[in-house]
């Protein structure tokens, strides 16, 4: 089903550019001593793991997922860079991260309700529960504002 793979096709690239960036985001804070590492550890394997079933699920299909743009992975992980060396404070990065994150989920709930009468019951489990580990993220990196 099209709209099916539509909505795994956003989940794996928004996971993808999140990966990208927090990985990217840790390498940077390695020789700083901020409290939040662990929590942004947590988040990105949380992304890891929805990125590989988005990825699992297109496999079965027979739908090569495509990653994120490599442009916007640049901006993205420069946008890091510039932040950390700006301001490496954990309630900094936290305010980073918490935009990031929202405007993901809104992004992913206007998918939904884009294609709520088309998706298969699994699917809609599958991004019910990705949007719940989103919002659990963001309450995980509130602690730090």
């Amino acid at each position: 089903m099209k709209e099916n793979n539509e909505v795994l096709i956003h989940i794996y690239k928004d996971c993808d550019m999140s990966v990208s960036v927090l990985s990217k985001l840790l390498k940077d804070l390695k020789e700083k001593d901020n409290k939040i590492k662990d929590s942004v550890e947590d988040v990105l394997k949380e992304y890891q793991s929805f990125k590989e079933q988005a990825k699992e699920l297109l496999d079965k299909d027979g739908v090569k997922p495509e990653k994120e743009n490599l442009v916007t992975k640049i901006m993205g992980n420069m946008g890091v860079s510039k932040e950390v060396k700006e301001d490496n404070s954990d309630s900094s990065i936290a305010d980073m991260l918490v935009k990031g994150i929202s405007m993901g989920s809104i992004d992913m709930e206007k998918k939904l309700s884009q294609y709520k009468d088309c998706l298969d019951e699994d699917l809609k489990e599958f991004v019910e529960s990705f949007l719940k580990f989103q919002e659990s993220a963001n309450d995980k990196l509130k602690k730090y504002l």
